[in-house]
């Protein structure tokens, strides 16, 4: 017998093009196995999600970039095809906020977690977390706003190179601009010509002090605050394997225990009044050993299905039983299993789990996504290679020789964060989405 009212339908809801965002799937699985009824609000081209067996329904999504209200007008019409007030699952941030935004409006058919509509964008925007994180005593790299661009190349000089370059709200980026949300750079140069782009980019450019990735030192914790505001469900983990490599989303995952950072989730959840899922991205200073908050996502990450524990529960479930008033089990945690996501990280979805592995697309219970995924990745790899052989520079003349200089120090990794929180780009999206 499910644990779940299966009287209450959930609605997942997520605004980003991503054809590849394994965390929809997840949930879709989470919830249609439980037996709850699951209708998706994403994905308006065929996506390997489309497939699963445990998908209720499909529903036109809001384009990308549409404003709250936009979202919530399509949020009221689905709301009318159920006809029964649903549990709802904002996938990723534009999602969260928009939802965040227009609750009053929305409560009428959705059941929502109760906490002041602001507080998902304020964790969300890079720079109020860096102000939040210092009133509330939560280590966080050190965090320079400039206001001119003379400004971000003395932040540059301050931070020491190489800096982390991000904007504070990425969720606004405009398509096709080539902006990323997080960036390394290296000269202050390169800090003056993005500060001059920040018209373009919609927010604020924030400059951080870099903590190099390595070896155990990429953390996550995946929790829900509930209505009393205990961090229930989820747990700490480590990024084992990262795409691309040295950061970005999580390839493989480890469910480690880690106290220190549950502390500090903890912490976070009881000082802002936090209720709902939430994704932490950590990262361990080498020097010091302490774990600086890089990122707050106010939704489930995309490897959110790592922390499944013995009884079934993760953080999805959790929320549809809380917002049911349903009893929530008690814990019984599985440390060391593991989360791969096959694309990425073929070979670690092939080598033994002793302690308990989930694939992000295959399952036995639900095989057409896997199958699918392959099929669709095939086509996505092949598309992206193409391009980049159209757009390859010209191979100089026979004899002619040239020399080109590398840039000194290490190779550049893709961003200072646990997850770049490039949500359009399918090889780069976090559990952002980023990490997590």
């Amino acid at each position: 017998m499910s644990l779940l009212d299966l009287r209450v339908p959930a609605v997942l809801l997520r605004t980003d093009p991503n054809p590849f965002h394994h965390g929809t799937l997840g949930a879709v699985r989470s919830l249609g196995r439980a037996g709850v009824e699951v209708h998706v609000v994403a994905d308006a081209v065929p996506t390997p999600v489309r497939r699963s067996r445990f998908v209720t329904a499909l529903h036109p999504p809001p384009p990308p970039g549409a404003t709250p209200e936009a979202v919530a007008e399509t949020l009221r019409r689905v709301a009318a095809r159920i006809t029964r007030p649903a549990v709802l699952v904002p996938l990723d941030d534009a999602s969260a906020l928009a939802v965040g935004r227009m609750r009053e409006e929305l409560s009428y058919g959705y059941l929502l977690p109760e906490q002041p509509g602001t507080l998902p964008e304020q964790v969300a925007d890079k720079a109020e977390l860096a102000e939040l994180c210092a009133r509330i005593g939560v280590p966080h790299p050190l965090t320079l706003l400039p206001d001119s661009s003379d400004q971000a190349a003395a932040a540059v000089r301050r931070l020491g190179l190489p800096v982390v370059a991000k904007w504070s709200r990425p969720w606004l980026l405009p398509p096709g601009s080539g902006l990323r949300s997080t960036a390394v750079i290296r000269s202050a140069q390169q800090a003056r010509e993005l500060f001059g782009r920040s018209t373009e980019a919609g927010s604020r450019l924030l400059l951080q002090a870099f903590l190099p990735p390595g070896p155990g030192r990429d953390w996550f914790c995946h929790g829900y605050a509930d209505r009393t505001g205990t961090l229930r469900a989820g747990g700490t983990g480590r990024k084992q394997l990262a795409w691309p490599r040295g950061a970005g989303l999580t390839a493989v995952g480890e469910w480690a225990p880690d106290p220190a950072v549950r502390a500090l989730a903890e912490r976070l959840v009881t000082a802002l009044g936090y209720r709902g899922i939430l994704d932490l991205d950590f990262r361990r200073d080498g020097a010091g050993g302490e774990h600086h908050l890089l990122d707050f996502n106010p939704r489930p990450g995309a490897q959110f299905r790592l922390f499944t524990d013995a009884t079934g529960l993760d953080v999805v479930r959790a929320l549809h039983l809380d917002l049911t008033h349903r009893r929530l089990p008690d814990p019984a945690p599985r440390p060391g299993r593991t989360f791969v996501v096959e694309n990425y990280a073929p070979l670690s979805a092939l080598r033994p789990a002793p302690r308990g592995r989930e694939l992000a697309w295959y399952a036995p219970d639900d095989p057409l996504p896997g199958l699918t995924l392959w099929a669709q990745w095939a086509r996505h790899v092949t598309r992206r290679l193409l391009a980049r052989a159209r757009t390859a520079p010209t191979p100089p003349p026979a004899g002619d020789i040239r020399v080109v200089r590398q840039p000194d120090g290490p190779r550049e990794p893709a961003d200072a964060t646990a997850g770049t929180g490039d949500e359009t780009n399918p090889e780069i999206n976090d559990e952002k989405a980023s990490s997590c």
